[in-house]
């Protein structure tokens, strides 16, 4: 069950929407089975970040608030750290800023609390999203969540969340009209990469740099 639900999580990062099926079908199966709640419930956040994933953030944040709420009843922290920022990005799709911030909000105090660092990166691209679409926010907080992203991914070491961070970057300065330094900063994260060229982030940096070519 552990397996299948980290198999769940990377298919849903490198947006492989249909080897994921099968696999949340096999958890929920077993968890059913051997009466594993914390499983059954893992399960279901995901496929609430599934329908974030597909455009159907409605019935992501019903499913996603659900079990998250689960989640902390039980003191899973390192679960609902993994899911917030989906539930923050479905409130975003639906216009929902105050509900979004509360999810980052609290997304960002467990990480303090628990020194549980493995999210942080993506915690604060998403904050930095979050701002962009946020009235009263702006562009400057955004840029400031974004580098924030960046610099924890790369002292993390961790490639494919710095390039999502780039990505984030890159777009606003590109937005800004600093197409250069879009591309000076994005190329040599993509450049890293030897291998998983067929997945969503990757596909995405080679569309940008062939935009900025």
């Amino acid at each position: 069950m552990y397996a299948l639900a980290i198999a769940s999580f990377v298919n849903l990062y490198v947006g492989d929407t249909v080897t994921e099926i099968p696999l949340l079908d096999e958890l929920a199966g077993l968890a059913e089975e051997r009466g594993a709640m914390h499983w059954r419930v893992n399960e279901k956040c995901c496929r609430g970040c599934l329908l974030a994933l597909s455009g159907n953030p409605t019935d992501a944040v019903q499913m996603l608030t659900a079990g998250i709420t689960t989640l902390r009843s039980i003191g899973a922290t390192t679960s609902t750290l993994l899911y917030l920022p989906w539930l923050a990005l479905a409130y975003a799709q639906l216009v929902k800023s105050d509900e979004a911030w509360r999810s980052i909000s609290e997304a960002l105090a467990l990480i303090e609390q628990s020194d549980q660092r493995s999210t942080e990166a993506e915690v604060h691209r998403v904050a930095g999203e979050i701002a962009l679409v946020s009235p009263h926010v702006g562009v400057a907080k955004a840029e400031e969540y974004f580098q924030h992203a960046l610099a924890v991914a790369r002292q993390q070491q961790a490639n494919s969340l710095e390039l999502r961070a780039a990505m984030s970057l890159a777009r606003l300065w590109r937005d800004q009209g600093k197409v250069k330094q879009a591309r000076e900063l994005l190329a040599p994260v993509y450049g890293w990469f030897t291998e998983g060229f067929d997945t969503r982030d990757l596909k995405e940096a080679k569309a940008l740099l062939a935009e900025w070519a």
